[in-house]
């Protein structure tokens, strides 16, 4: 429950910034399915934290197979949704991409500090 509620928090920083940028800026920096785009990133995730959680729980020792295959699903999904923006929308594409990319890297980099600080406790001491 941890993570949900940190997740919570990132997404409430995130949307405060967007806005700001979006009041001081308009349209120039901030794409206007931005909120469409953290809406996705907050679910997928949710999921992909939820998929990786239940294999450290249930197969400790395959973890990164369970992590791999996560980040390989979040990247397929992500590279399938700027390839149908470009192909059904196809405006404004350098701006979405930009968006797109910078929720991309703070959610990743979200997920991986969280999974890092439930893997601590399962370290084990050399002997």
């Amino acid at each position: 429950m941890k993570f949900y509620k940190n997740l919570a928090i990132l997404t409430v920083v995130i949307a405060a910034i967007v806005l700001l940028l979006q009041n001081l800026t308009g349209q120039k920096l901030v794409h206007q399915y931005v909120w469409l785009i953290l809406v996705f990133f907050i679910f997928i995730t949710a999921f992909t934290f939820y998929l990786t959680n239940m294999g450290l729980k249930n197969d400790a020792d395959n973890f990164q197979v369970y992590y791999f295959s996560s980040m390989g699903f979040r990247m397929v999904l992500s590279i399938g949704v700027i390839f149908a923006y470009v192909y059904f929308v196809g405006a404004d594409n350098l701006r979405f991409v930009f968006n797109f990319f910078i929720f991309y890297f703070l959610f990743t980099g979200f997920e991986i500090y969280s999974l890092l600080g439930n893997l601590r406790p399962n370290l084990k001491e050399p002997k």
